[in-house]
């Protein structure tokens, strides 16, 4: 066994963490997928030249062509997926840095509660309540940057997916289209036993449709929705890096902040996410311990197939 620690995650990035492990496994049947359909082409092919029958033989080692570029399409679509699932992942490494604030000033804000209750004169009731403002001033900014963080991602996420769910149906469609076209070749006119089938005359035409299929590929291009976003002006610790108009720089619009609760101070000083980010509001990746498990994990039956091989 490897570790136990990828399984132990905070409770904010819990439901998350599952999603991702999901994703994973269901990536891993599109590739399983797509191996297995590669397999049956060259079987279709194999049997069709068995056959003995020319226009049969011809057929389905094109047809056997084309499949296996289906079952290509279900392996770039497995890539294209774990971009997705990358992203993801952003937003889980992030839930797991809030975790500790939102502890933390549970923790203090509990402390507080039993002190006043025990010990209504303690000198240390006041300390705990510079701490509990300090917690909260983390936790504003944690839970701040959480909701951009999410929001961008989530869109940036699911924008991979369905584009890419797309492009593989689209592309699907036009081989399967063309595969039909191969069909149209067969002459299935019945016989009378003593007759035979006129040779094969459609080689060029079915070769034609190869020609058209691999055309009709490269020529392919994605026509989305494009998704909008207004998370461009993220700066450092995902927070808004464009300066307020009419407000200098260093300088906060409204009431006056204590200094110690600004938001650059914060981010620098106090927040247990900001220094996690980088100046593009992403967070380095990976941050979990969850990621290099999984990639020794993964490591191990793709060295297994390669000894194989």
């Amino acid at each position: 066994m490897a570790s136990l620690r990828g399984t132990q995650q905070p409770e904010l990035s819990k439901k998350l963490f599952k999603i991702i492990k999901s994703e994973n496994h269901a990536i891993g049947a599109y590739e399983a997928a797509a191996r297995e359909r590669v397999g049956i082409a060259q079987q279709l092919s194999e049997w069709g030249e068995a056959t003995e029958d020319e226009t049969i033989s011809e057929i389905s080692d094109k047809l056997g062509v084309l499949l296996a570029e289906i079952a290509e399409q279900e392996d770039i679509y497995a890539q294209a997926l774990e971009e997705y699932r990358g992203v993801l992942k952003q937003i889980r490494n992030t839930e797991s840095s809030v975790q500790p604030s939102r502890d933390h000033k549970t923790k203090v804000s509990d402390e507080i509660a039993k002190l006043k209750y025990k010990e209504p004169q303690s000198t240390k009731i006041v300390q705990l309540e510079q701490e509990l403002v300090r917690a909260e001033a983390q936790s504003l900014v944690a839970e701040a940057q959480l909701s951009n963080i999410t929001r961008q991602k989530f869109k940036e996420a699911y924008d991979h997916h369905f584009a890419a769910t797309i492009e593989r149906a689209e592309k699907q469609i036009i081989l399967a289209k063309h595969a039909r076209r191969l069909l149209n070749l067969v002459d299935d006119t019945p016989i009378v036993p003593g007759d035979v089938h006129p040779p094969f005359a459609e080689v060029e035409a079915a070769r034609q449709v190869l020609t058209d299929a691999e055309d009709d590929l490269r020529h392919y291009q994605l026509d989305v929705e494009p998704i909008h976003s207004n998370a461009g002006n993220l700066g450092v610790g995902a927070m808004p890096g464009a300066p307020v108009p009419g407000v200098g720089a260093g300088e906060t619009s409204g009431a006056p902040v204590p200094e110690s609760t600004t938001y650059e101070s914060t981010v620098r000083n106090e927040s247990p996410v900001g220094v996690q980010y980088d100046k593009a509001g992403s967070a380095p990746y990976p941050l979990e311990e969850a990621d290099r498990v999984e990639r020794q994990q993964q490591e191990v039956p793709r060295q297994e197939v390669s000894n194989v091989a």
